[in-house]
């Protein structure tokens, strides 16, 4: 029989345990109450300029919110650039706003990437690809990432990773320049789109000359690949222009370093070289608009014009004198589907005046309703456009 003190030295054990529990199940998960019209203030949302019947609301805030991917139940997986955690999403009452929110894994190096396959989350470390099974059964209480491969540079600079699965059914993983601009004779793997197998087997380079590329995806229709890319600094103002780039097959080669936008050779690494043995960008996006994230819209709630088009974030400049960017774009492609016949602003206004910077789109996402996700990783959110029929 238990003597008095020892019920008291078990009872006060029981509580600490019971609260430490709790705390624990805090990190993992936090359920938020919101009132839209406070969020819509909060973000400025009024000053966001979109066509007529579009809106703007907050779906959830996120710290450095980065890519975004959905899985098979609709939850939101949601990697980040600037801090150690990947994040989980769920609207469980379907009111537009995210209210649960759920921690996978911590402690990671720039999970920037994330990408779902067969009930699985993929997520992008730098040199690292892990894998957590079963995620959306186990939100509260995520399994131990699995490796799937840890053999790419761990090289900070340009070191985050956007990951997709291709129509292959293959993991795209770019592999950005460690640098402004720089040639890297000793590993052909920077500046590059590399692809491998599901568990990590038989990677190989799909892509080169590709400088930073955060973003890509397929054209619905044909399944050829579409990406963005950064482009170098310390030209000048207006130089060179970043791209949105078409790569129909493996083996093509877009300039860095050795020529930039198509049609500027680089004024060391392009002494020798010919812009013309290069591939050209699609579409030029201007100097320093930092094309991020990209994909085509696939639902059926925007009007038929928006149909398998292109929708780009724009991160906007760090190091121009006057800023640009700051907006998600949209990209209308001609009836081949290979080549671009125009391009304009579909949502703008995070930048006010030519300085002051309201927000930085980092991804853009189509949801299972066809509304348009757009993550900022300025201000922790992820907003939602809709349309208004």
């Amino acid at each position: 029989m238990y003597s008095l003190r020892k019920l008291s030295v078990l009872s006060l054990l029981i509580v600490i345990a019971f609260f430490t529990s709790c705390n624990s199940a805090a990190d993992k998960k936090a359920t938020t109450t919101v009132n839209a019209d406070s969020l819509y203030k909060k973000f400025n949302l009024d000053k966001i300029v979109l066509p007529a019947g579009f809106r703007i609301s907050v779906f959830a805030e996120v710290p450095n919110a980065r890519a975004m991917c959905w899985g098979n139940k609709g939850t939101l997986f949601v990697g980040n650039r600037g801090e150690d955690k990947v994040w989980a999403l769920r609207d469980e009452d379907n009111d537009g706003y995210a209210e649960q929110r759920f921690v996978i894994d911590t402690g990671l190096q720039m999970p920037a990437g994330v990408a779902f396959r067969n009930g699985s989350l993929y997520v992008s470390a730098i040199s690292r690809i892990l894998r957590y099974n079963d995620i959306e059964n186990n939100l509260s209480k995520p399994p131990k990432a699995a490796v799937v491969y840890d053999k790419f540079p761990d090289k900070e600079h340009h070191g985050w990773k956007f990951i997709a699965f291709g129509p292959d059914d293959k993991l795209y993983v770019p592999v950005g320049a460690p640098c402004n601009v720089c040639e890297k004779k000793d590993s052909a793997i920077f500046a590059s789109i590399t692809r491998m197998n599901v568990d990590g087997s038989d990677p190989e380079i799909f892509a080169s000359g590709v400088r930073n590329t955060v973003g890509f995806a397929w054209h619905p229709v044909t399944k050829e690949l579409w990406f963005t890319d950064n482009n170098r600094d310390y030209m000048g103002d207006d130089m060179p222009s970043c791209e949105l780039n078409y790569a129909p097959e493996k083996g093509m080669h877009f300039g860095f370093p050795y020529c930039h936008q198509g049609d500027t050779p680089d004024s060391l690494f392009g002494i020798g070289k010919n812009c013309a043995d290069y591939t050209p960008p699609a579409q030029k996006m201007g100097a320093h608009t930092a094309p991020l994230g990209m994909r085509f819209y696939t639902g059926t709630q925007f009007p038929e014009q928006y149909k398998n088009q292109i929708f780009i974030a724009q991160h906007g400049s760090w190091n121009r004198k006057i800023p640009v960017g700051y907006k998600i774009m949209l990209v209308t492609l001609d009836s081949t589907n290979k080549k671009v016949k125009d391009m304009s602003p579909f949502a703008s206004g995070w930048l006010q005046d030519d300085k002051k910077v309201l927000g930085r789109p980092a991804d853009v996402l189509v949801a299972a309703d066809g509304s348009l996700l757009v993550s900022d990783d300025l201000n922790g959110a992820i907003y939602k456009i809709s349309y208004n029929k």
